[in-house]
């Protein structure tokens, strides 16, 4: 079921379907970023200039975020000092490092790599493989 916003961006008016956007991260400063479903152009929505819009995004996120809902495909990731509100669906590809247990994928709609370990995001880190194994069928840490 798609989910339609209209965001207005640098002068300009976009029609999104959220169903198709596979990343936001949160910034330090407030700042949410998305990406453009097929796309590598960024939306930054900083809630000083652009509070509705901003409200909009984060109450559309908020239901990826209840506890209730941890099994779902959505990951929260804590990388660059960003927070990172991640849809697994939308990952083609994993790349796991077996000399210290890293795994790297790409953001499908940017060009960002993320990179989790198990030391610095550990219930992201399993919550990660445990979806690469009910997926794929394919265990990457044996």
């Amino acid at each position: 079921m798609a989910y339609w916003m209209k965001i207005n961006y640098e002068r300009r008016e976009y029609v999104v379907n959220f169903e198709r956007v596979s990343a936001f991260c949160y910034e330090q400063n407030g700042r949410i970023t998305f990406w453009l479903p097929d796309s590598a152009i960024p939306i930054i929505i900083n809630p000083q200039t652009n509070q509705q819009d901003y409200q909009k995004i984060l109450e559309y996120v908020e239901q990826f975020t209840q506890p209730e809902l941890a099994r779902n495909h959505w990951v929260k990731i804590y990388y660059e000092r960003n927070e990172y509100l991640i849809n697994l669906n939308c990952i083609s590809s994993f790349c796991y490092e077996p000399a210290n247990g890293r795994i790297t994928f790409w953001l499908p709609d940017g060009i960002i790599p993320i990179i989790i370990n198990p030391a610095s995001n550990p219930a992201s880190y399993e919550k990660v493989l445990s979806y690469i194994r009910n997926t794929t069928g394919y265990s990457l840490v044996e």
